[in-house]
Protein backbone atom coordinates (compact mmCIF):
# COMPACT_ATOMS: atom_id res chain seq x y z
CA UNK A 1 0.00 0.00 0.00
CA UNK A 2 1.30 3.46 -1.03
CA UNK A 3 2.13 5.38 2.19
CA UNK A 4 0.14 8.73 2.52
CA UNK A 5 1.66 11.95 2.16
CA UNK A 6 2.74 13.52 5.50
CA UNK A 7 0.58 16.00 7.06
CA UNK A 8 -2.28 15.35 4.38
CA UNK A 9 -5.37 15.22 6.77
CA UNK A 10 -4.04 18.98 8.22
CA UNK A 11 -3.42 20.49 4.74
CA UNK A 12 -6.65 19.37 3.63
CA UNK A 13 -8.36 20.85 6.83
CA UNK A 14 -6.38 24.24 6.69
CA UNK A 15 -7.32 24.61 3.42
CA UNK A 16 -11.33 24.20 3.68
CA UNK A 17 -10.83 27.43 6.29
CA UNK A 18 -8.38 29.01 4.41
CA UNK A 19 -11.70 28.97 1.17
CA UNK A 20 -14.54 29.45 4.33
CA UNK A 21 -12.41 32.79 5.38
CA UNK A 22 -11.96 33.84 1.57
CA UNK A 23 -15.39 33.29 0.30
CA UNK A 24 -16.64 36.14 3.06
CA UNK A 25 -14.40 38.36 1.41
CA UNK A 26 -15.27 37.93 -1.99
CA UNK A 27 -18.73 36.02 -2.50
CA UNK A 28 -21.04 39.04 -1.03
CA UNK A 29 -19.41 41.83 -2.99
CA UNK A 30 -21.59 42.49 -6.02
CA UNK A 31 -24.48 39.97 -4.87
CA UNK A 32 -28.19 40.09 -3.11
CA UNK A 33 -27.86 38.89 0.71
CA UNK A 34 -29.69 35.43 -0.30
CA UNK A 35 -27.28 34.96 -3.37
CA UNK A 36 -24.69 35.06 -0.83
CA UNK A 37 -25.94 33.33 1.73
CA UNK A 38 -26.43 30.49 -0.27
CA UNK A 39 -22.90 30.77 -1.52
CA UNK A 40 -21.53 31.06 2.19
CA UNK A 41 -23.90 28.05 3.50
CA UNK A 42 -22.83 25.51 0.38
CA UNK A 43 -19.08 26.64 0.94
CA UNK A 44 -19.00 26.51 5.09
CA UNK A 45 -20.47 22.47 4.29
CA UNK A 46 -18.78 21.48 1.19
CA UNK A 47 -15.24 23.97 0.94
CA UNK A 48 -13.70 21.94 -1.52
CA UNK A 49 -16.39 21.53 -3.99
CA UNK A 50 -18.09 24.46 -3.69
CA UNK A 51 -14.95 26.46 -4.44
CA UNK A 52 -14.72 24.16 -7.78
CA UNK A 53 -18.71 25.11 -7.99
CA UNK A 54 -17.80 28.70 -7.54
CA UNK A 55 -15.04 28.78 -10.46
CA UNK A 56 -16.93 27.26 -12.73
CA UNK A 57 -20.53 29.02 -11.99
CA UNK A 58 -19.75 32.20 -8.83
CA UNK A 59 -19.32 34.65 -11.60
CA UNK A 60 -22.30 36.51 -12.28
CA UNK A 61 -20.54 38.54 -14.68
CA UNK A 62 -18.57 38.16 -18.26
CA UNK A 63 -14.99 37.58 -18.77
CA UNK A 64 -13.11 41.54 -18.90
CA UNK A 65 -12.93 40.51 -23.07
CA UNK A 66 -16.95 39.77 -23.42
CA UNK A 67 -17.84 43.09 -21.23
CA UNK A 68 -15.34 45.00 -23.84
CA UNK A 69 -16.80 43.55 -27.06
CA UNK A 70 -20.56 44.09 -25.72
CA UNK A 71 -19.42 47.75 -24.94
CA UNK A 72 -17.58 48.04 -28.49
CA UNK A 73 -21.48 47.64 -29.71
CA UNK A 74 -23.04 50.87 -28.12
CA UNK A 75 -22.77 52.79 -30.69
CA UNK A 76 -24.40 50.86 -32.93
CA UNK A 77 -27.00 50.37 -30.68
CA UNK A 78 -27.21 54.06 -30.40
CA UNK A 79 -27.32 54.57 -33.67
CA UNK A 80 -30.52 52.36 -33.91
CA UNK A 81 -32.05 54.05 -31.29
CA UNK A 82 -31.56 57.57 -32.71
CA UNK A 83 -32.82 56.65 -36.13
CA UNK A 84 -35.76 54.67 -34.29
CA UNK A 85 -36.82 57.61 -32.28
CA UNK A 86 -36.66 59.98 -35.67
CA UNK A 87 -39.01 57.63 -37.85
CA UNK A 88 -41.42 56.58 -35.56
CA UNK A 89 -40.76 57.86 -31.44
CA UNK A 90 -43.97 56.98 -29.78
CA UNK A 91 -44.67 58.86 -26.23
CA UNK A 92 -44.87 56.18 -23.83
CA UNK A 93 -44.37 58.32 -20.99
CA UNK A 94 -42.13 57.70 -17.83
CA UNK A 95 -41.93 53.98 -18.43
CA UNK A 96 -41.05 54.19 -21.99
CA UNK A 97 -38.54 56.48 -21.30
CA UNK A 98 -37.02 54.26 -17.95
CA UNK A 99 -37.34 51.34 -19.88
CA UNK A 100 -34.84 53.25 -22.92
CA UNK A 101 -32.57 53.58 -19.75
CA UNK A 102 -32.48 49.84 -19.15
CA UNK A 103 -32.53 48.39 -22.68
CA UNK A 104 -31.49 51.18 -24.89
CA UNK A 105 -34.32 50.50 -27.52
CA UNK A 106 -37.02 53.61 -27.54
CA UNK A 107 -40.60 52.86 -27.78
CA UNK A 108 -41.64 52.87 -31.30
CA UNK A 109 -45.42 53.69 -32.54
CA UNK A 110 -47.03 52.82 -35.75
CA UNK A 111 -46.90 48.82 -35.61
CA UNK A 112 -49.42 45.94 -35.63
CA UNK A 113 -49.10 42.94 -32.54
CA UNK A 114 -50.85 39.86 -32.85
CA UNK A 115 -50.80 37.45 -29.52
CA UNK A 116 -50.74 34.02 -30.47
CA UNK A 117 -50.66 31.55 -27.88
CA UNK A 118 -51.40 28.33 -30.30
CA UNK A 119 -48.31 26.40 -29.94
CA UNK A 120 -48.59 24.31 -33.61
CA UNK A 121 -50.56 27.66 -34.91
CA UNK A 122 -47.42 29.80 -33.89
CA UNK A 123 -44.97 27.30 -35.78
CA UNK A 124 -47.29 27.10 -38.70
CA UNK A 125 -47.06 31.22 -39.05
CA UNK A 126 -43.55 31.43 -38.56
CA UNK A 127 -43.24 28.69 -41.62
CA UNK A 128 -45.06 30.64 -43.46
CA UNK A 129 -43.45 34.01 -42.84
CA UNK A 130 -40.39 32.00 -43.75
CA UNK A 131 -41.87 31.00 -47.06
CA UNK A 132 -42.57 34.16 -47.84
CA UNK A 133 -39.32 35.35 -47.12
CA UNK A 134 -37.60 37.79 -50.25
CA UNK A 135 -33.97 38.72 -47.99
CA UNK A 136 -33.10 37.69 -44.65
CA UNK A 137 -33.98 35.20 -41.74
CA UNK A 138 -32.74 35.72 -38.82
CA UNK A 139 -33.75 33.05 -35.79
CA UNK A 140 -32.30 33.53 -32.28
CA UNK A 141 -33.49 30.53 -29.89
CA UNK A 142 -32.37 28.99 -26.64
CA UNK A 143 -33.39 25.77 -27.96
CA UNK A 144 -33.30 24.16 -31.48
CA UNK A 145 -33.57 20.83 -31.96
CA UNK A 146 -33.87 18.52 -35.13
CA UNK A 147 -37.14 17.23 -33.93
CA UNK A 148 -40.08 17.60 -35.88
CA UNK A 149 -40.48 20.89 -35.70
CA UNK A 150 -36.82 21.76 -36.52
CA UNK A 151 -36.88 19.73 -39.44
CA UNK A 152 -39.90 21.81 -40.43
CA UNK A 153 -38.33 24.89 -39.71
CA UNK A 154 -35.04 23.63 -41.35
CA UNK A 155 -36.47 22.75 -44.46
CA UNK A 156 -38.28 26.33 -44.88
CA UNK A 157 -34.61 27.77 -44.13
CA UNK A 158 -33.17 25.59 -46.85
CA UNK A 159 -35.98 26.27 -49.49
CA UNK A 160 -35.79 30.18 -48.74
CA UNK A 161 -31.67 29.73 -49.30
CA UNK A 162 -32.46 28.43 -53.05
CA UNK A 163 -34.52 31.40 -53.63
CA UNK A 164 -31.09 33.61 -52.41
CA UNK A 165 -32.26 34.33 -49.25
CA UNK A 166 -29.74 34.64 -46.69
CA UNK A 167 -30.58 33.13 -43.48
CA UNK A 168 -28.67 32.65 -39.88
CA UNK A 169 -29.78 30.82 -37.17
CA UNK A 170 -28.22 31.32 -33.31
CA UNK A 171 -29.14 28.97 -30.51
CA UNK A 172 -28.28 28.07 -27.02
CA UNK A 173 -25.94 24.83 -26.40
CA UNK A 174 -26.69 24.41 -23.12
CA UNK A 175 -30.71 24.67 -23.95
CA UNK A 176 -29.99 22.58 -26.78
CA UNK A 177 -27.53 20.24 -25.42
CA UNK A 178 -29.36 17.51 -26.49
CA UNK A 179 -29.74 17.83 -30.08
CA UNK A 180 -26.73 19.99 -30.36
CA UNK A 181 -24.92 18.10 -32.93
CA UNK A 182 -28.20 17.26 -34.43
CA UNK A 183 -29.10 20.55 -35.03
CA UNK A 184 -25.89 21.71 -36.33
CA UNK A 185 -25.75 19.17 -38.73
CA UNK A 186 -29.26 19.89 -40.09
CA UNK A 187 -29.03 23.54 -40.24
CA UNK A 188 -25.45 23.24 -42.37
CA UNK A 189 -27.34 20.71 -44.62
CA UNK A 190 -29.92 23.28 -45.45
CA UNK A 191 -27.49 26.09 -46.13
CA UNK A 192 -27.99 27.89 -43.12
CA UNK A 193 -25.53 30.19 -41.50
CA UNK A 194 -25.07 28.80 -37.31
CA UNK A 195 -23.84 30.36 -34.34
CA UNK A 196 -23.52 28.90 -31.14
CA UNK A 197 -24.22 31.47 -28.37
CA UNK A 198 -22.21 32.01 -25.62
CA UNK A 199 -20.25 28.74 -26.54
CA UNK A 200 -19.37 26.59 -23.54
CA UNK A 201 -15.11 26.44 -23.49
CA UNK A 202 -13.84 25.02 -20.10
CA UNK A 203 -10.20 25.66 -21.25
CA UNK A 204 -10.80 29.06 -22.31
CA UNK A 205 -13.47 30.36 -20.22
CA UNK A 206 -15.22 33.85 -21.15
CA UNK A 207 -17.42 33.44 -18.38
CA UNK A 208 -19.30 31.37 -15.95
CA UNK A 209 -20.87 28.38 -18.05
CA UNK A 210 -24.28 29.25 -16.60
CA UNK A 211 -25.21 32.77 -18.29
CA UNK A 212 -26.83 31.76 -20.99
CA UNK A 213 -28.65 33.38 -23.72
CA UNK A 214 -32.25 32.43 -23.57
CA UNK A 215 -33.85 34.78 -25.56
CA UNK A 216 -36.27 34.03 -28.26
CA UNK A 217 -36.51 36.42 -31.31
CA UNK A 218 -37.03 35.89 -34.78
CA UNK A 219 -36.99 38.27 -37.80
CA UNK A 220 -38.16 38.08 -41.12
CA UNK A 221 -37.12 40.60 -43.99
CA UNK A 222 -36.36 42.97 -41.19
CA UNK A 223 -40.14 43.92 -41.58
CA UNK A 224 -41.85 40.79 -39.20
CA UNK A 225 -40.69 39.84 -35.79
CA UNK A 226 -41.79 37.13 -33.13
CA UNK A 227 -40.64 37.64 -29.36
CA UNK A 228 -42.17 35.84 -26.80
CA UNK A 229 -41.27 32.35 -25.02
CA UNK A 230 -41.23 30.31 -28.48
CA UNK A 231 -37.90 27.47 -28.47
CA UNK A 232 -38.40 25.93 -31.87
CA UNK A 233 -38.55 22.33 -30.19
CA UNK A 234 -41.99 19.86 -30.29
CA UNK A 235 -44.12 20.88 -27.42
CA UNK A 236 -44.42 17.59 -26.00
CA UNK A 237 -40.44 16.97 -25.65
CA UNK A 238 -40.84 16.05 -22.53
CA UNK A 239 -42.41 12.84 -21.66
CA UNK A 240 -45.69 13.63 -20.16
CA UNK A 241 -45.56 17.53 -20.10
CA UNK A 242 -47.29 19.67 -23.51
CA UNK A 243 -46.02 23.37 -23.27
CA UNK A 244 -47.73 26.48 -24.24
CA UNK A 245 -46.35 29.37 -24.92
CA UNK A 246 -47.57 32.91 -25.70
CA UNK A 247 -45.45 35.15 -28.46
CA UNK A 248 -46.23 38.25 -30.46
CA UNK A 249 -46.01 38.55 -33.69
CA UNK A 250 -45.05 41.78 -34.59
CA UNK A 251 -45.07 44.36 -38.20
CA UNK A 252 -43.48 48.28 -38.30
CA UNK A 253 -40.36 50.19 -36.81
CA UNK A 254 -40.38 48.14 -33.58
CA UNK A 255 -38.99 45.04 -35.82
CA UNK A 256 -36.05 46.73 -35.90
CA UNK A 257 -35.42 46.79 -32.49
CA UNK A 258 -35.86 42.60 -32.74
CA UNK A 259 -33.48 42.63 -35.60
CA UNK A 260 -31.05 44.54 -33.64
CA UNK A 261 -31.00 42.95 -30.91
CA UNK A 262 -29.73 39.61 -33.02
CA UNK A 263 -27.52 41.35 -34.91
CA UNK A 264 -25.46 42.17 -31.90
CA UNK A 265 -26.23 38.99 -30.51
CA UNK A 266 -24.67 37.27 -33.94
CA UNK A 267 -21.52 39.52 -34.43
CA UNK A 268 -20.81 39.37 -30.16
CA UNK A 269 -19.64 35.38 -31.64
CA UNK A 270 -17.43 36.22 -34.63
CA UNK A 271 -14.12 36.38 -35.02
CA UNK A 272 -12.60 39.72 -34.99
CA UNK A 273 -14.85 43.43 -33.59
CA UNK A 274 -18.13 42.92 -33.61
CA UNK A 275 -19.29 44.71 -36.55
CA UNK A 276 -23.55 44.18 -36.84
CA UNK A 277 -25.52 44.42 -40.22
CA UNK A 278 -26.64 47.63 -40.76
CA UNK A 279 -30.47 47.57 -39.49
CA UNK A 280 -33.29 49.19 -41.64
CA UNK A 281 -36.20 50.97 -39.72
CA UNK A 282 -39.41 49.27 -41.36
CA UNK A 283 -42.87 51.32 -42.49
CA UNK A 284 -45.60 51.85 -39.89
CA UNK A 285 -48.13 49.20 -40.20
CA UNK A 286 -50.42 49.93 -37.66
CA UNK A 287 -50.61 52.30 -34.17
CA UNK A 288 -49.44 50.20 -31.49
CA UNK A 289 -47.37 51.65 -29.51
CA UNK A 290 -44.19 48.76 -28.44
CA UNK A 291 -40.67 48.80 -27.09
CA UNK A 292 -38.36 46.01 -26.76
CA UNK A 293 -36.18 45.47 -23.25
CA UNK A 294 -33.05 43.59 -23.80
CA UNK A 295 -31.60 42.36 -20.74
CA UNK A 296 -28.80 40.58 -19.28
CA UNK A 297 -25.42 40.71 -17.70
CA UNK A 298 -24.26 43.13 -21.01
CA UNK A 299 -26.21 45.72 -19.35
CA UNK A 300 -25.69 47.98 -15.89
CA UNK A 301 -29.31 47.10 -14.67
CA UNK A 302 -31.10 43.85 -14.35
CA UNK A 303 -33.33 45.06 -17.11
CA UNK A 304 -36.42 43.53 -16.39
CA UNK A 305 -36.29 43.09 -12.62
CA UNK A 306 -35.72 46.79 -12.54
CA UNK A 307 -39.04 47.65 -14.08
CA UNK A 308 -40.83 45.01 -12.92
CA UNK A 309 -40.35 46.38 -9.52
CA UNK A 310 -40.97 49.99 -10.41
CA UNK A 311 -44.44 49.12 -11.80
CA UNK A 312 -44.94 46.75 -9.10
CA UNK A 313 -44.55 50.12 -6.84
CA UNK A 314 -46.76 52.20 -8.98
CA UNK A 315 -49.33 49.99 -9.48
CA UNK A 316 -52.62 51.09 -8.79
CA UNK A 317 -55.62 48.19 -9.50
CA UNK A 318 -54.47 45.48 -10.68
CA UNK A 319 -51.17 43.27 -11.48
CA UNK A 320 -51.21 39.93 -13.13
CA UNK A 321 -47.67 38.21 -13.66
CA UNK A 322 -47.46 34.43 -15.43
CA UNK A 323 -44.27 32.59 -15.37
CA UNK A 324 -43.33 29.15 -15.07
CA UNK A 325 -40.44 29.37 -12.27
CA UNK A 326 -41.44 31.52 -10.11
CA UNK A 327 -38.00 32.24 -7.39
CA UNK A 328 -38.08 36.15 -6.71
CA UNK A 329 -36.07 37.96 -4.38
CA UNK A 330 -36.81 40.23 -0.92
CA UNK A 331 -37.28 43.10 -4.06
CA UNK A 332 -39.74 41.63 -5.64
CA UNK A 333 -41.89 39.99 -2.65
CA UNK A 334 -41.57 43.56 -0.99
CA UNK A 335 -43.06 44.66 -4.28
CA UNK A 336 -46.08 42.55 -4.20
CA UNK A 337 -46.98 42.57 -0.90
CA UNK A 338 -46.81 46.01 -0.65
CA UNK A 339 -49.22 46.30 -3.84
CA UNK A 340 -51.60 44.29 -1.86
CA UNK A 341 -51.57 46.52 1.27
CA UNK A 342 -52.42 49.90 -1.40
CA UNK A 343 -55.32 48.15 -2.61
CA UNK A 344 -54.37 46.58 -5.52
CA UNK A 345 -55.22 43.08 -6.83
CA UNK A 346 -52.38 40.54 -7.70
CA UNK A 347 -52.80 37.60 -9.09
CA UNK A 348 -49.57 35.05 -9.94
CA UNK A 349 -50.26 32.63 -12.59
CA UNK A 350 -47.98 29.21 -12.74
CA UNK A 351 -48.20 25.97 -13.52
CA UNK A 352 -49.60 23.26 -11.65
CA UNK A 353 -47.69 21.07 -14.19
CA UNK A 354 -44.37 20.39 -13.30
CA UNK A 355 -40.73 19.88 -15.50
CA UNK A 356 -38.44 21.12 -12.91
CA UNK A 357 -38.85 19.16 -9.14
CA UNK A 358 -36.07 21.38 -7.60
CA UNK A 359 -37.20 24.71 -8.93
CA UNK A 360 -40.82 23.43 -7.89
CA UNK A 361 -40.21 23.13 -4.53
CA UNK A 362 -37.96 26.20 -4.21
CA UNK A 363 -41.24 27.93 -5.47
CA UNK A 364 -43.65 26.35 -3.72
CA UNK A 365 -41.38 27.66 -0.33
CA UNK A 366 -42.82 31.13 -1.99
CA UNK A 367 -46.30 30.46 -1.87
CA UNK A 368 -47.14 30.30 2.06
CA UNK A 369 -45.79 34.10 2.35
CA UNK A 370 -47.28 34.94 -0.64
CA UNK A 371 -50.94 33.69 0.37
CA UNK A 372 -50.78 35.19 3.66
CA UNK A 373 -50.03 39.01 2.35
CA UNK A 374 -53.27 38.56 0.57
CA UNK A 375 -51.70 37.61 -3.21
CA UNK A 376 -54.06 35.41 -5.00
CA UNK A 377 -51.79 32.03 -6.75
CA UNK A 378 -53.50 30.28 -9.76
CA UNK A 379 -51.89 27.10 -10.62
CA UNK A 380 -52.73 26.26 -14.34
CA UNK A 381 -54.05 22.98 -14.84
CA UNK A 382 -53.24 20.49 -17.67
CA UNK A 383 -50.43 22.07 -19.64
CA UNK A 384 -47.19 23.62 -18.83
CA UNK A 385 -47.83 27.42 -19.06
CA UNK A 386 -44.16 28.09 -20.30
CA UNK A 387 -45.59 31.31 -21.19
CA UNK A 388 -44.02 34.46 -19.65
CA UNK A 389 -45.90 38.01 -19.25
CA UNK A 390 -47.41 40.42 -17.39
CA UNK A 391 -49.85 43.30 -17.29
CA UNK A 392 -50.12 45.89 -14.58
CA UNK A 393 -53.31 48.05 -14.35
CA UNK A 394 -53.87 49.32 -18.18
CA UNK A 395 -51.05 50.87 -18.47
CA UNK A 396 -48.51 48.14 -19.33
CA UNK A 397 -48.01 44.58 -20.60
CA UNK A 398 -45.15 42.58 -21.00
CA UNK A 399 -44.75 39.50 -22.99
CA UNK A 400 -41.36 38.18 -23.36
CA UNK A 401 -38.74 35.53 -22.85
CA UNK A 402 -38.27 36.28 -18.69
CA UNK A 403 -39.07 34.47 -15.95
CA UNK A 404 -39.79 35.84 -12.71
CA UNK A 405 -36.47 33.91 -11.32
CA UNK A 406 -33.03 34.86 -10.25
CA UNK A 407 -31.69 33.10 -12.86
CA UNK A 408 -33.18 35.44 -15.69
CA UNK A 409 -32.64 38.55 -13.57
CA UNK A 410 -29.12 38.54 -13.14
CA UNK A 411 -27.84 35.37 -15.12
CA UNK A 412 -29.75 34.73 -18.52
CA UNK A 413 -29.94 37.27 -21.57
CA UNK A 414 -33.52 37.69 -21.96
CA UNK A 415 -35.31 40.47 -24.14
CA UNK A 416 -39.31 41.17 -23.26
CA UNK A 417 -41.60 43.15 -25.80
CA UNK A 418 -43.54 45.68 -23.88
CA UNK A 419 -47.00 46.85 -24.80
CA UNK A 420 -47.86 50.63 -24.29
CA UNK A 421 -51.00 51.29 -25.72
CA UNK A 422 -54.88 50.21 -24.77
CA UNK A 423 -55.64 47.79 -27.58
CA UNK A 424 -52.58 45.93 -27.22
CA UNK A 425 -53.02 45.42 -23.45
CA UNK A 426 -56.26 44.58 -23.73
CA UNK A 427 -55.26 41.30 -25.88
CA UNK A 428 -52.86 40.14 -23.37
CA UNK A 429 -55.83 41.05 -20.50
CA UNK A 430 -58.45 38.64 -22.51
CA UNK A 431 -55.65 35.92 -22.81
CA UNK A 432 -54.72 35.80 -18.88
CA UNK A 433 -58.34 35.90 -18.38
CA UNK A 434 -58.10 32.40 -20.13
CA UNK A 435 -55.16 31.42 -18.02
CA UNK A 436 -56.92 32.31 -14.90
CA UNK A 437 -59.90 30.67 -15.74
CA UNK A 438 -58.30 27.49 -16.71
CA UNK A 439 -56.55 27.29 -13.07
CA UNK A 440 -57.01 25.97 -9.60
CA UNK A 441 -56.70 29.08 -6.77
CA UNK A 442 -54.67 28.09 -4.08
CA UNK A 443 -56.13 29.08 -0.61
CA UNK A 444 -54.35 29.25 2.83
CA UNK A 445 -55.97 26.42 4.82
CA UNK A 446 -55.50 24.08 2.25
CA UNK A 447 -51.96 25.26 1.45
CA UNK A 448 -50.89 24.89 5.34
CA UNK A 449 -52.46 21.11 5.59
CA UNK A 450 -49.56 19.95 2.91
CA UNK A 451 -47.65 17.30 4.51
CA UNK A 452 -44.08 17.79 6.40
CA UNK A 453 -42.25 16.02 3.97
CA UNK A 454 -43.11 18.59 1.35
CA UNK A 455 -42.27 21.64 3.48
CA UNK A 456 -38.83 20.00 4.01
CA UNK A 457 -38.24 19.84 0.47
CA UNK A 458 -39.41 23.24 -0.23
CA UNK A 459 -37.15 24.29 3.07
CA UNK A 460 -34.00 22.47 1.32
CA UNK A 461 -34.74 23.97 -2.18
CA UNK A 462 -35.59 27.23 -0.76
CA UNK A 463 -32.07 27.50 0.20
CA UNK A 464 -30.75 26.60 -2.90
CA UNK A 465 -32.47 29.10 -4.41
CA UNK A 466 -30.08 31.23 -5.40
CA UNK A 467 -27.63 28.83 -6.80
CA UNK A 468 -30.89 27.64 -9.44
Amino acid sequence: MLAEPPYLYETYYALEWLIRIGALAIVPLRRSPGTAAGWLLLIFFLPVPAAVLYFFIGRPRFSGGRERRCRELHPFYADLANRLETAAGADAGETGAFAQTLGRMPAAGGNTIELLDDYDATIDRLAADIAAAQRTVDILVYIYADDPIGRRIAAELAAAVRRGVRCRVMFDPVGSHRWRKGTLALLRGAGVDVREALPVRLLRRRSRADMRNHRKLFAIDGTVGYAGSLNLVAKDFRPGVTNRELVARVTGPAVASIAATIAGDWALEAAGPPRPDPVAIPQATGTARLQLLPSGADHPLEGFETLLVWQLHRARTRVVMVTPYFIPDEDVIGAMRSAVARGVTVDLVVSEVVDQRLVHYAQCSYFEELLTAGIHIHRYRHFLLHAKNACIDDTLGIVGSSNVDLRSFQLNEEASLLLHDAEAIAQLQRIQHGYVAASDRLHLPEWRARPQVQRLLENTARIMSPLL
